[in-house]
C-alpha cells in the first residue's frame, strides 16, 4: 500500500488531477521494487527522489553528481533536504568537463552530460544491485530543447514525473503540501548553461559564473542568471525584482560585484530572466529536435 502526501492546511490542498497523478507516479514506483534518481536537489529531482523514498524505503538510491558545474550552493542544499528526510543518498564524481565533445559547447553539450552522468551511474546500480535508473524530467520538458533526454532514452532512464503527466506547478503544489522547504526554489540548471555556445567550458569559466551568480544573490537577487559572454556578463534578473535593480546605486553594486568576479564589462538584459536564453541563437531545425 502506498502512503499518500498528507496536507496539513487548506492552502496546501492538492487538485484533484495531481492528486490522482501522485498515485499513478506512486503506483508506478511501487512496481519497480528499486530505484536509483538521478538527483541534483532541485524542484523535480528531489520530489521524485522523496517520494521514491517514502514508496520504496532502502531500496531507492538518490544519486548527487559533483562535478565543477554544480554550484557548491546547489550541493549544499541538496545534501541538507536528503539529510532532512534520512534518504540514502550517494555523492559520485563525474568527469564530464574531461570529454572534449562536452567542453566545446555546442548544442549537444547536455547529451554529454548526461551521457557521463548515465554511465557513470549504471556502473555503481551494477555494484548496488540496482537495475533502474530515473530522472526528473516532468511533462513540461518533453516542450523544451533537451538533449540530455536522447541520453536518457539510450541508456532506458526512466521518467516517471513525465509518465505520470506531472507538470512543475503541480510538482512545486505536491512539495508544498508535502511540507518541502524547497517548493518554491527557482530553476537552478548547471553552471554550464550559463556560457554562451561555442566559448569554452573550463573550470574557470564556471568558478567565474558561479562567483558572480553568488554575489547577486549577496545583494538581495533571488531568481537570475549570470549569462557568460567572455569579458561580457550579461545579467538577466526576474522581471518583478528588475525595479529593484534599476536605480543607479544598485546598478553601481551589480558593476562592482561582476568585476571583481572577473567580467571586464557588464550589462543588464532588459527582457529579464528567461530560462534557456541561449538557445535563441540555435537554428530551427536544432530547436525542432527537441530530446530526439
Amino acid at each position: 500500500m502506498v502512503a499518500s502526501v498528507q496536507t496539513n492546511s487548506p492552502e496546501t490542498a492538492i487538485a484533484p488531477d495531481a492528486a490522482l497523478k501522485l498515485h499513478a507516479l506512486e503506483a508506478k514506483l511501487e512496481q519497480l521494487g528499486s530505484l536509483m534518481v538521478a538527483y541534483s536537489g532541485g524542484v523535480d529531482s528531489a520530489f521524485l527522489a522523496a517520494t521514491a523514498h517514502r514508496v520504496l524505503g532502502s531500496r531507492m538510491l538518490a544519486v548527487l553528481a559533483d562535478s565543477p558545474s554544480l554550484a557548491r550552493r546547489d550541493m549544499e542544499q541538496a545534501c541538507a533536504f536528503a539529510r532532512s528526510l534520512d534518504m540514502p543518498l550517494r555523492v559520485i564524481q563525474t568527469e564530464e568537463l574531461d570529454r572534449p565533445e562536452y567542453a566545446r559547447n555546442d548544442a549537444n553539450r547536455c547529451f554529454h552530460c548526461k551521457d557521463e552522468l548515465f554511465t557513470t551511474m549504471e556502473a555503481l546500480g551494477g555494484k548496488l544491485g540496482f537495475t533502474n535508473i530515473a530522472y526528473g524530467m516532468n511533462a513540461d520538458d518533453t516542450r523544451d530543447y533537451r538533449p540530455g533526454q536522447r541520453a536518457a532514452t539510450q541508456h532506458a532512464v526512466l521518467a516517471p514525473l513525465a509518465e505520470a503527466g506531472l507538470t512543475k506547478l503541480e510538482i512545486r503544489a505536491l512539495s508544498k503540501a508535502a511540507g518541502y522547504p524547497l517548493w518554491d526554489r527557482p530553476a537552478a540548471p548547471c553552471l554550464s548553461s550559463r556560457v554562451e555556445y561555442g566559448r569554452t567550458v573550463t573550470r574557470e569559466v564556471l568558478e567565474q559564473v558561479e562567483k558572480a551568480e553568488e554575489s547577486m544573490r549577496q545583494l538581495g537577487f533571488r531568481e537570475l542568471r549570470v549569462r557568460h559572454h567572455g569579458e561580457l556578463a550579461r545579467v538577466e534578473i526576474a522581471r518583478s525584482e528588475l525595479p529593484r535593480a534599476l536605480t543607479m546605486e544598485m546598478l553601481d553594486a551589480i558593476t562592482e560585484v561582476l568585476k571583481q568576479a572577473g567580467f571586464k564589462y557588464v550589462t543588464l538584459d532588459c527582457a529579464g530572466f528567461r530560462s534557456g536564453s541561449l538557445n535563441a541563437i540555435l537554428p530551427v531545425e536544432v530547436l525542432a529536435r527537441r530530446g530526439a
